[in-house]
């Protein structure tokens, strides 16, 4: 299985893992699935760091670069076919950076790991 991580699911998996969902976590666990992250998703991490409206448990660039590899995270690149996928998405996703991820979704076919019901409106799966 294919699964993208949303922004929070990241910061739970490493901050506090007993906030993740069930299913969540056995993906994760599970070494056979691929675990995706949003480049978008880390400018994210970093702009909310960066302001101050976000704490990690470590300075933002040792946690980024440790959470990918502890995950063992494929990063996603903002590629023209993901924006091209966002670009034609319905008005129900207002923030970019959840528009980015069920467009990563769309063109990876994968599901995305997130508490956020607001992807129940897409043709995407979310588990959580």
């Amino acid at each position: 299985m294919k699964a993208i991580l949303d922004t929070h699911a990241l910061i739970w998996a490493v901050d506090d893992p007993e906030r993740m969902g069930t299913q969540a976590r056995r993906i994760l666990q599970d070494p056979s699935n691929e675990r995706l992250f949003s480049s978008g998703s880390i400018w994210e991490l970093a702009i909310k760091s960066g302001l101050g409206k976000l704490t990690l448990s470590r300075p933002f660039q040792n946690w980024i670069e440790q959470a990918v590899t502890d995950l063992q995270l494929t990063i996603l690149p903002i590629s023209i076919e993901c924006a091209a996928a966002q670009s034609s998405l319905p008005t129900h996703h207002r923030d970019p950076f959840d528009r980015l991820l069920v467009a990563h979704a769309l063109v990876e076919s994968a599901a995305i790991l997130s508490f956020d019901t607001v992807f129940d409106r897409s043709e995407i799966d979310r588990v959580w």
